[in-house]
């Protein structure tokens, strides 16, 4: 229900506030695509790609192909850059985010992720790099990889803190943007939908029934043995 109010899985939800607070799904599109736009593709897009400011010709650097980094990666395109780097420890996640439009992928798990990005970049850094995990080391990789100018676009939520190396970035001129979406891009994300220039359903890999909510759970537990990206609850 929100960042500081629990949320709920059920038949039925009682929304405060709803005719201020929900879009109307339109007949005839696909309900499970919508899904995605309940939260993971206007969190992508909005602190991704618009607070990333993401320009025609732009190097991006996406750290993290979960749900929310590969939304990133699908809204990103809308603006037309010219490379897309996605980077992630999982190489069912990468190998999707070629499927999505990656350009570049690189593993981090052998630590040398800001290398193998300044190797593809010519030794320049990105002009976008978007961190969409939430954790001390994929925002150390972000700030080392932007060139002068760059934007550095924090998606990912938080729990514990980060160095933010100011010594260097100083005089970089970088631009650094957090927050939480707004979910203000939902009506022209829905039409996006309706006109198959983004499907979302893509990011759909598990359905299960409401009766085997614990088993989804326990699958998505286990993403990357189960190759799982978004997971599905239906009733019927």
């Amino acid at each position: 229900m929100g960042h500081l109010i629990d949320g709920t899985q059920t038949e039925y939800v009682r929304i405060p506030y709803a005719d201020n607070s929900l879009y109307r799904i339109p007949d005839g599109v696909d309900e499970e695509a919508l899904v995605m736009l309940s939260d993971i593709l206007p969190t992508g897009f909005e602190i991704g790609a618009l607070n990333g400011k993401v320009q025609p010709g732009d190097t991006v650097a996406i750290v993290g192909a979960g749900p929310v980094g590969l939304a990133a990666l699908l809204t990103t395109q809308f603006y037309s850059p010219a490379e897309i780097i996605m980077v992630d420890l999982d190489d069912n996640r990468l190998e999707a985010a070629k499927n999505f439009g990656a350009t570049q992928t690189v593993n981090s798990s052998d630590g040398k992720a800001i290398e193998k990005i300044m190797e593809l970049t010519g030794g320049k850094g990105v002009d976008v790099a978007m961190e969409a995990v939430g954790i001390p080391p994929t925002f150390d990789i972000c700030q080392e990889i932007l060139k002068p100018g760059g934007r550095l676009a924090n998606i990912g939520v938080h729990g514990k803190s980060v160095d933010l190396h100011i010594e260097k970035l100083w005089t970089h001129n970088i631009t650094l943007t957090t927050g939480l979406v707004n979910t203000t891009s939902t009506p022209m994300l829905i039409k996006t939908v309706q006109s198959k220039k983004l499907q979302p359903e893509k990011l759909i890999t598990h359905r299960f029934h409401f009766a085997d909510i614990m088993k989804a759970y326990d699958v998505f537990a286990h993403a990357s043995k189960e190759k799982a990206l978004k997971v599905i609850i239906s009733l019927d």
